[in-house]
């Protein structure tokens, strides 16, 4: 298994129990790139901010994740009376087996804690599956070794404090190399919560090598291609320049006080102007643009809804630089816009809505009645979207199952 370094980790699944209007929730046979779609109120916030939870706890901590959204009282589901559970399956890279992570957290008598988390592999076809990692309350065991097996020892382990997550912390450790590639590819991920009024901000200089979530440091980004990646930064002008008419170049230049003014230079002008001046659109799909052609892009990026700001006409365009991307890196992209929905396939797009108790279910549009056939007769899909062919999506009824198709899950 020497060579799964070389591979790209996917998400193949996640199972989400107890968490806000996720009462339960499946995504199975996730794509490269997977589209969240539905109206306001419909839960696409909600999974997206599962994949931005569980890198906070990775990244800051559970307590830290935990407290900032409310704590159990507004974390859990209506009436839910277990733990909140995530259950991802993923796998390392192509033709490795599948591993799942378990991990249920639930409010203890001092806080938030790890009832129950554990990793599992089947590596043959046949057999049972073997959890190599196993804790409850920060009390458990772990396999080590490159290929953890039944037969191997299992180190017990105590950790700390019931609030830490075995995997995060085992993870640092070179002796559970399985585990360390989880931690490290959860604490890779980089879920987007743009706001353009940050990326006109003027920080101190100093080049920094990926964009924060909210986008603050984008002139520190900008000098960091510029410095480290030229032809990279050159590839990111070269597309700017197709979608962004008369754009010629981007340009962070140092201040006399330290920090870095980013301007924007369009063609039929000498002199560039500042960032704050450049419209919303340009601003975004720079920003967009410095991740999705990150030199060493995160594992996972989560984008959501890149139609604000941006022209329809802009959508597909940046849906074909989201396809690209998502050769090095998997996407998930949360979106009511028909136009960037017209550059999808069906099977890359879950439409959701909510059940008449009030909690978030989601269906893939490929398994919708009448989906595939209209696709292939040359309808596309933001239009069957909008037209009501779905089922559902109309934000004044934000209910009710769409009718699947016979063998649809």
């Amino acid at each position: 298994m020497t060579d799964q370094k070389k591979g790209i980790p996917r998400i193949e699944s996640l199972k989400v129990l107890n968490y806000r209007t996720l009462k339960e929730i499946t995504l199975d046979r996730l794509t490269p790139v997977t589209v969240l779609l539905g109206p306001n109120g419909s839960g696409k916030s909600t999974i997206f901010d599962v994949f931005n939870f569980l890198s906070e706890c990775f990244q800051y901590g559970l307590r830290h994740a935990w407290d900032r959204r409310g704590r159990s009282k507004e974390l859990k589901s209506r009436g839910a009376s277990g733990p909140i559970v995530f259950e991802l399956k993923y796998r390392e890279a192509p033709k490795t087996p599948v591993i799942t992570y378990h991990l249920a957290i639930d409010e203890g008598t001092k806080g938030p804690e790890v009832v129950e988390e554990w990793l599992q592999w089947r590596r043959g076809s046949k057999g049972q599956p073997f959890r190599f990692l196993e804790f409850k309350k920060g009390i458990g065991r772990a396999v080590s070794g490159e290929v953890p097996d039944a037969d191997d020892v299992r180190a017990e382990s105590n950790l700390r404090s019931p609030d830490l997550i075995a995997v995060n912390t085992l993870g640092q450790l070179s002796d559970h190399p399985r585990v360390a590639a989880l931690r490290e590819f959860i604490t890779d991920w980089y879920v987007s919560y743009l706001s353009i009024d940050q990326t006109r901000n003027q920080p101190e200089a100093g080049p920094q090598d990926r964009l924060n979530k909210n986008g603050d440091n984008l002139p520190n980004v900008i000098q960091y291609l510029k410095e480290d990646h030229a032809e990279r930064l050159e590839q990111i002008f070269a597309i700017l320049r197709k979608r962004i008419p008369r754009l010629e170049r981007v340009d962070a230049d140092l201040m006399p006080d330290g920090r870095l003014l980013l301007q924007i230079k369009d063609a039929p002008f000498e002199q560039p102007v500042l960032s704050k001046f450049a419209s919303d659109g340009t601003m975004k799909m720079l920003a967009y643009l410095t991740v999705l052609y990150d030199p060493a892009p995160p594992q996972f990026v989560g984008i959501e809804e890149p139609e604000n700001f941006l022209h329809p006409r802009l959508l597909p365009e940046l849906a074909e630089e989201c396809r690209a991307a998502s050769e090095k890196t998997q996407l998930l992209v949360t979106s009511h816009s028909p136009f960037f929905l017209n550059a999808m396939r069906a099977e890359e797009v879950r439409g959701l809505y909510r059940d008449e108790q009030g909690f978030t279910q989601a269906v893939k549009a490929s398994d919708i009645q009448g989906i595939p056939e209209m696709l292939q007769a040359g309808a596309s899909l933001g239009h069957l979207w909008m037209e009501g062919h779905f089922g559902f999506g109309d934000p004044l009824i934000n209910f009710g199952a769409p009718r699947k198709k016979k063998g649809g899950r």
